[in-house]
């Protein structure tokens, strides 16, 4: 009979003998090793001799990231908790889908030695303990409706994502709804240099800490930097080089968890390529900018109303086609002037071969509006009324689900 290979970690934890004693009595089981720490657990894990790792589910350094992990490496979790309220839930927050009670360690072998073969699933006879769905609204928080998430997104050569996606994040908190504008742009975002904050912390990296610790719920509020009563921002990237802290799932579980406060609006990055380059279980650049558009409710397409821009913006419709299964798309034509020789009729007849109910709006070319904005570091929907500001309304009303314009 092949015996199931466990390493155990628990620095010392008062349950440690007995779960000894029940693994290396267990006919079905073989103690490969005992590990001091996060670090020492991982090693082991990644020779692939093991099979499952037994785990304090407080243990110091525990998080989202070791739970992955371990699983790449084919090493399943059993978490075993000290108070099954507090530690048990935390760990169905990081990823641990079985845990034991540590007043049950005595059954823990058995348990190992018959988990279900998907890592997804917990054992059956011990799932009596709180497991989480990541979507569910935190303890003390009412669920009510979630809000929705548009993302801004658009091919290279700077045709305005975050201009318009701070412009709508504005025009929502001045109608009163509750806002929050993330810059999830692999590439160097610009987000908080638009709106003069100046804080070197990032937010989104900030946030991602908190997925991976299995506090996003509790702390979310700390991390984000609040310019009014009704909007606030997840400050980006403060080096492009730091992309690679973001593994996949994070944006998305932010994401999830921001749009139970309110509405969501995400400036993303250019690219939506593979990179085929990147070595497996490593993270992937253009992968943030692609789970972007993939959690939106609705995606806002922006390009320049100038023959390049008009050309990019054409293959990002098909690019975003080829990424997203039948995404809902709001075309939205930048920076449109009449010394470009066509009307809007004329641009919207190019754009029909993709779609003959394809949305499109126009943003006109309203630099003083930008000026002003950009120079006082403010919002547009703050630096007075203007054709761009009319414009950016018009959109938003045209959104599906956004309550039409209030008074001021």
């Amino acid at each position: 009979m092949s015996k199931t290979v466990v390493l155990l970690v628990s620095s010392g934890a008062a349950w440690e003998s007995r779960a000894l004693t029940a693994l290396n009595d267990h006919p079905g089981t073989v103690l490969l090793r005992r590990c001091v720490d996060v670090a020492d657990l991982l090693a082991a894990a990644r020779t692939g001799q093991a099979d499952v790792a037994v785990v304090a589910t407080d243990l110091p350094g525990l998080d989202h990231g070791v739970v992955d992990d371990l699983l790449q490496h084919g090493v399943r979790v059993v978490g075993v908790a000290t108070d099954p309220d507090l530690t048990g839930t935390h760990a169905a927050r990081i990823g641990i889908v079985t845990v034991l009670a540590a007043g049950r360690v005595a059954e823990l072998a058995d348990l190992v030695s018959g988990l279900p073969a998907d890592p997804t699933h917990p054992a059956p006879a011990y799932d009596d303990l709180p497991v989480l769905d990541p979507t569910d609204p935190a303890p003390g928080r009412d669920a009510g409706p979630a809000g929705r998430v548009l993302a801004v997104w658009g091919a290279g050569g700077a045709p305005g994502r975050t201009t318009l996606a701070s412009g709508l994040a504005g025009e929502l908190a001045r109608r009163g709804l509750t806002t929050l504008l993330v810059d999830a742009d692999p590439h160097g975002g610009a987000v908080a240099q638009q709106l003069g904050v100046l804080d070197e912390v990032s937010g989104l990296l900030a946030a991602a800490r908190l997925v991976g610790a299995g506090t996003l719920d509790e702390r979310f509020v700390t991390v984000q930097r609040r310019l009014s009563d009704h909007l606030r921002v997840l400050t980006g990237l403060p080096r492009p080089d730091r992309w690679v802290e973001l593994r996949p799932g994070i944006l998305t579980a932010i994401v999830e968890r921001a749009r139970q406060d309110g509405q969501v609006v995400l400036d993303t990055g250019f690219s939506l390529e593979p990179d085929p380059g990147e070595v497996t279980g490593r993270p992937e650049r253009n992968g943030l900018t692609r789970e972007a558009v993939a959690v939106a409710d609705e995606v806002v397409l922006v390009g320049s109303a100038d023959p390049v821009g008009l050309a990019r913006l054409a293959r990002a419709l098909t690019e975003l086609h080829e990424h997203v299964p039948d995404p809902r798309v709001r075309v939205v034509v930048n920076r449109m002037r009449p010394t470009l020789g066509w009307r809007e009729s004329d641009v919207v007849a190019m754009l029909a071969g993709f779609g003959p109910h394809l949305d499109v709006h126009f943003l006109p070319d309203d630099q003083a509006a930008l000026d002003r904005a950009l120079v006082a570091g403010r919002l547009l929907v703050e630096s007075g009324e203007s054709a761009l500001t009319r414009a950016v309304g018009r959109l938003l009303d045209a959104v599906a689900g956004v309550p039409a314009s209030r008074a001021r």
